[in-house]
């Protein structure tokens, strides 16, 4: 199962520990859902989310403060009993010493953030959809070409590598090459990383290992990127039957997602980079609504109706 370290999340939303006298070493994330306890906070405990991360805003603390003394001890003793892997407190917000003291004997963390409620919430929770989502690596060579995320698979030694190569003289940018980390964000977007390892290098055979971002500039990679469109590449094969209008597209699914697939035939002499240009390009026109393939066929078939017409 995928977690997240609460160091990486302090350090990543510079969170302030009001705790830190607990160990928090081996403390880890594993959803990226969050949690107000507004609900527990008036005494009601059923279906209470306690391994998600608390969030506590103005709304919470306010009601906190109204508690009599009675009533705050017997509330904070039931909430902090449960496995919560840490309390963040939003707006500066600063616990009493009652719940800070409580905390401090049940183990669980208080963080404390500048940030408003709202958009604190929905940065962590993007931020934990990314770091949380199921992921894959995959055989092939992912690049920004004018904005579109192209992953560019194939059998090894076909030219992957060389094509991105091509693709970023020609000022595109390389996010990984030859491994692929595939994260499912959500039901519509794939989003690929390059492992820290092979970051930023390209390997070519008959040269070795080539940094990108030495030899082309920070202008010339990128971290993460969408995965809009897939090519193919494979040697050509002269009894196959190829797609030369493009009116249907064919799918590749990754972690069930579904994206558009184009399987490329590769003979000498073919520009692939041209190629791979020429297909991000008209994949985001058809995001815009133009189908070049479904402008010609209806030329066409106008073409014949008027043919039709002529001869009657």
């Amino acid at each position: 199962m995928a977690s997240v370290k609460l160091c990486e999340i302090i350090e990543r939303m510079k969170l302030e520990n009001l705790t830190p006298e607990i160990d928090i070493s081996k403390s880890k994330i594993t959803q990226p859902d969050i949690n107000r306890p507004a609900l527990q906070m008036a005494g009601y405990f059923e279906h209470y989310e306690a391994t998600r991360l608390q969030i506590i805003g103005f709304v919470e603390y306010t009601y906190m403060q109204s508690m009599e003394p009675e009533m705050q001890k017997d509330i904070y003793d039931k909430l902090l009993s449960y496995p919560i892997p840490a309390i963040i407190f939003c707006r500066e917000l600063i616990p009493d010493e009652l719940f800070i003291k409580t905390a401090k004997e049940k183990g669980v963390p208080l963080l404390m953030t500048k940030k408003a409620t709202s958009a604190f919430t929905a940065e962590i929770i993007r931020w934990l959809n990314v770091k949380l989502a199921p992921c894959i690596t995959v055989h092939g060579v992912l690049v920004d070409v004018y904005g579109e995320g192209l992953l560019i698979t194939g059998e090894s030694g076909i030219g992957k590598s060389e094509a991105a190569l091509e693709l970023i003289k020609r000022g595109h940018r390389l996010v990984t090459d030859d491994v692929v980390e595939i994260r499912k964000v959500s039901d519509e977007t794939l989003i690929g990383t390059a492992p820290a390892v092979t970051k930023h290098f390209i390997e070519l055979r008959g040269i070795g290992i080539v940094d990108v971002k030495t030899l082309f500039g920070v202008s010339s990679v990128k971290e993460t990127q969408n995965i809009d469109l897939v090519i193919k590449l494979e040697d050509w094969d002269k009894d196959k039957e190829y797609d030369r209008l493009g009116l249907e597209e064919e799918y590749i699914e990754y972690l069930g997602n579904k994206v558009v697939c184009h399987s490329i035939p590769i003979r000498p002499g073919r520009n692939l980079a041209i190629i791979c240009e020429s297909a991000a390009v008209n994949h985001r026109q058809k995001k815009m609504g133009y189908n070049a393939a479904q402008v010609l066929y209806e030329r066409v078939q106008a073409s014949l109706a008027q043919r039709r017409e002529e001869e009657d």
